[in-house]
């Protein structure tokens, strides 16, 4: 790459992780045959969310889902463009769809509440769009949380957490904006939670580019959202959690690396119950996120044990 590429790719780089790229809610509950009722909620500084409520009738507990970043909360049309372009250098150009999870869910007796962030699906935008990985969404999860509390059909129901990703990120950064709020909460599963420093760096190293541009790369994503890149790492609000956890990755993802989720597993303090499991076989982050549709017996059994 010649140095104009070279800043032609980290501009690029610098867009898609300093500001928020918003996908289409692409597919709907109705296609599992699932009933369910469109909702809205403010998040926790008045932005309007917007999501889907799936009731299992006689449940006694509500599961809340929130999406990786660049999805929405039915997955990524990731097979077309532009998003297919973006990520077929890391063999991700393929469809990922949650409607298919929240079938399982359902099937298995919880109540689901699945949302868009802000910026993305039909969610409001806020913050001049940009992208806070986890800082300014951890007020979107507390409003998810107020929300399921405000409903009187969920009185007295246990909630759990399923937070992939972004959303991982965004509720370990909730538990320490707010701690209060997740008295009650009786669990999280975590799926491949990432700091942006590390996924950079791979996708650096994978398209050639010196590792020693990240400095000029930090500094075009800073100029874009204000925070640097160690600020965006759920490492650092992992010692907030306070809830039973479950994570698991894919060990061999080539956009991050197998240490920093284990830094975010140690991190979460020794008292709380946790587990970690590799996902073994592929590089590919979104059979990560397509795992539980086609393995959900070790993380319903992590619901079922709390729930």
């Amino acid at each position: 790459m010649t140095d104009t590429d070279i800043a032609q790719f980290l501009d690029q780089l610098a867009v898609g992780f300093g500001t928020a790229l918003r996908s289409p809610v692409y597919h709907s509950p109705a296609e599992e045959g699932l009933e369910f009722e469109s909702v809205t909620f403010p998040s926790r500084d008045g932005v309007p969310l917007e999501g889907w409520f799936i009731p299992a009738p006689g449940a006694s507990a509500v599961i809340v889902v929130s999406h990786p970043n660049w999805f929405s909360r039915s997955g990524l049309p990731s097979h077309l463009e532009p998003w297919r372009s973006m990520w077929a250098s890391s063999g991700n150009d393929t469809e990922v769809n949650f409607i298919p999870d929240f079938r399982i869910l359902h099937d298995a007796g919880y109540h689901v509440l699945a949302f868009d962030f802000r910026n993305f699906g039909y969610s409001g935008a806020a913050n001049g769009g940009i992208l806070g990985a986890g800082e300014f969404e951890s007020r979107d999860v507390l409003g998810a949380l107020d929300y399921v509390r405000g409903r009187a059909d969920l009185a007295g129901a246990a909630v759990g957490l399923f937070s992939r990703c972004l959303g991982a990120n965004a509720s370990m950064a909730a538990m320490r904006r707010d701690p209060a709020a997740f008295e009650g909460v009786r669990c999280m599963v975590a799926p491949q939670p990432l700091s942006v420093r590390v996924t950079l760096e791979r996708t650096l190293a994978m398209a050639g580019v010196p590792l020693g541009r990240m400095d000029e790369l930090e500094e075009r994503i800073r100029v874009r959202n204000g925070f640097r890149l160690d600020e965006m790492s759920p490492v650092a609000w992992a010692p907030s959690v306070t809830v039973p956890t479950l994570l698991y990755q894919v060990r061999d993802d080539v956009l991050t690396r197998p240490e920093d989720v284990r830094a975010v597993f140690d991190g979460i303090p020794d008292g709380v119950d946790k587990d970690l499991f590799w996902i073994e076989g592929t590089t590919r982050r979104w059979d990560g996120y397509r795992y539980f549709a086609e393995h959900p017996e070790r993380i319903l059994a992590w619901f079922a044990r709390y729930l």
